[in-house]
C-alpha cells in the first residue's frame, strides 16, 4: 500500500517535531524510571505500578513511531502556496468565514490537515465534513454539509489567508 503524503503548515511540523523532541528526550526517560521504580518493589506479576508504567512506555514508543511516520510523510505547504494566494478559493491554511443558514450563526475556521485538526482551536481538516464541502469554493459559494441530524447548508462569507 502506497504511502500518501502528509500536508502540514509551517507551524504543524513545529508542533509535531517539538512533540517527538519531548517523547524521545524526556518522557522516555521519565517512563524507564517508573519502570525501574516499579521493578524493585519485586514480584512483576501483581505489580500494578509496573504494568501501569509498561502500558505508558507502549504508548509513547507508538506514538513516537507514529510521529516519525508523520514527519517522514510531511510535505510542508508554504503561507504562499497555502491560504495566501488572495483569490478567494478555500485550500489549505485559509481561515473561512461561515453563515449557518438556518440559524444565522457565523463561524471562522482555519483549514488544515487531518493532523493539526482541533476543533477546540477552531481548526478543521480538509478530511472532515464541512472541510470537504467548502474546499475549493469561493466567498458567496453555498454548500451543503451531509450531518447525522441532517443536511447543514453554510454560506460562504469570507476567505482570509
Amino acid at each position: 500500500m502506497e504511502e500518501k503524503e502528509i500536508f502540514l503548515s509551517p507551524e504543524g511540523l513545529r508542533k509535531l517535531q517539538e512533540e517527538l523532541d519531548y517523547l524521545k528526550n524526556v518522557k522516555r526517560k521519565e517512563v524507564a524510571q517508573r519502570l525501574k521504580e516499579a521493578r524493585a518493589l519485586g514480584d512483576l506479576s501483581e505489580n500494578s505500578e509496573y504494568d501501569d508504567a509498561r502500558n505508558e512506555q507502549a504508548f509513547v514508543e507508538g506514538r513516537i513511531a507514529q510521529l516519525e511516520k508523520t514527519l517522514r510523510l510531511a510535505r510542508v505547504i508554504p503561507q504562499d502556496e497555502a491560504g495566501a494566494q488572495g483569490d478567494g478559493v478555500v485550500r489549505l491554511g485559509s481561515r473561512v468565514r461561515l453563515k449557518d443558514l438556518e440559524y444565522g450563526d457565523v463561524e471562522e475556521y482555519t483549514i488544515v490537515s487531518s493532523v493539526e485538526a482541533n476543533p477546540a482551536e477552531r481548526k478543521i481538516s480538509t478530511e472532515s465534513p464541512v472541510g470537504k464541502a467548502i474546499l475549493g469554493q469561493k466567498a458567496g459559494a453555498v454548500v451543503t454539509v451531509e450531518a447525522p441530524a441532517g443536511p447543514i447548508r453554510y454560506q460562504i462569507l469570507e476567505v482570509l489567508p
